[in-house]
């Protein structure tokens, strides 16, 4: 069972960023072989959704609110540690992201950059693809929304 924890980007302690930024460049950058600026100066206006597992950070977003990322609200650096995924976590997290954006922001419209081979597992939690499929920083994206 995860813990999660929400934090917009000011109330995030120094432990809590070093280990999302951690996390996110081991599967983003090292798992996924992919050279790419992670931190892009978004993350101030984000809110960070954190599932903890035995005080170890194992997953990971970070949400926008309308017109801070995208047109509508959206999710992205959806991210599960690599030795924790058969647990399923993404789905927890990606629950208390959506939980956050109809809750907290009051939206209902949730538009998300996924790479393309999970579109099955996003599809799961009510995405449908949008669009034609493009590369971001190499890998194969498409849009995906949820309303």
């Amino acid at each position: 069972m995860l813990k999660i924890i929400t934090k917009e980007f000011q109330e995030l302690n120094t432990k809590e960023l070093y280990d999302l930024l951690q996390l996110r460049s081991e599967v983003f950058v090292v798992e996924q072989d992919c050279v790419y600026q992670d931190i892009d100066g978004k993350d101030m206006k984000a809110y960070h959704v954190l599932g903890y597992k035995n005080d170890q950070l194992v997953a990971y977003t970070r949400v926008f609110k309308t017109g801070d990322y995208f047109e509508q609200a959206s999710i992205g650096r959806v991210v599960v540690k690599k030795s924790e995924r058969h647990h399923k976590y993404g789905y927890d997290i990606m629950k208390a992201s959506i939980g956050l954006i109809e809750n907290v922001f009051n939206e209902t419209e949730i538009l998300i950059s996924a790479q393309t081979y999970l579109g099955n597992f996003y599809n799961k939690l009510g995405f449908r693809e949008i669009g034609e499929e493009y590369l971001e920083d190499g890998i194969p994206h498409i849009k995906m929304i949820k309303s």
